[in-house]
């Protein structure tokens, strides 16, 4: 029987300050264009695949990048505190991407096999290279708002809390979402790895005793 390899979630961050949010502080208060350029080298390789989970164009994601971050810029003063700054970050990201799509008319990207670069490195680290492929696949066949879950909880460490208020949904979509991603993966990744369906309905029947 194929087994779904455990997807570790990352661990947040503690609740200390951190050096993101002292640039934030520089930019609301003098303007830092080093705190800003400070905060792009931070955030740009997580910005560059959390919106490679939501579309596969390069230059949309370059694009709401820039949006985002000249967002932060203008809003900086706007952040008090209440969230990490990578939840309030990646919320704004969030949004921007989202509205980018409906103005390109651009539904959001569902994944193919011939195009997996978005998805590498989320996997379990002890995973074969072989289950790696898998599970990519997996993943992109998940809809955008599943996998946009997956990608925040288990690749950047996020509580389902975070993830609800970047995602600007209720805690219990978020769960939910999670929960699904986590069953339809489990649903495809025997038929990805070539295991035979009569194989698969015995280790379940053999589970279930």
């Amino acid at each position: 029987m194929f087994l779904l390899p455990s997807l570790r979630r990352r661990p947040a961050s503690a609740s200390v300050a951190s050096p993101d949010q002292g640039w934030l502080r520089r930019i609301a208060e003098s303007q830092d264009r080093d705190a800003l350029a400070a905060l792009y080298r931070e955030y740009q390789p997580r910005l560059v695949r959390f919106l490679g989970r939501v579309t596969r164009h390069e230059a949309l994601i370059e694009e709401v990048i820039n949006d985002t971050l000249w967002i932060v810029w203008q809003k900086a003063g706007d952040y008090r505190g209440e969230a990490r700054v990578s939840t309030w970050i990646l919320g704004i990201a969030y949004r921007v991407a989202m509205k980018a799509l409906r103005d390109q008319d651009d539904p959001c990207w569902h994944g193919s096999d011939d195009d997996l670069e978005a998805l590498a490195g989320l996997q379990d680290p002890h995973a074969t290279h072989e289950v790696r492929d898998w599970l990519a696949k997996g993943l992109a066949r998940l809809p955008a708002d599943q996998r946009l879950t997956v990608e925040l909880v288990y690749g950047q460490g996020h509580t389902l809390e975070e993830t609800a208020a970047i995602m600007t949904c209720p805690v219990g979509t978020a769960k939910a979402r999670l929960f699904h991603a986590r069953v339809r993966l489990r649903n495809l990744l025997p038929d990805l790895a070539g295991e035979p369906r009569l194989a698969r309905s015995e280790g379940a029947q053999d589970e279930s005793r």
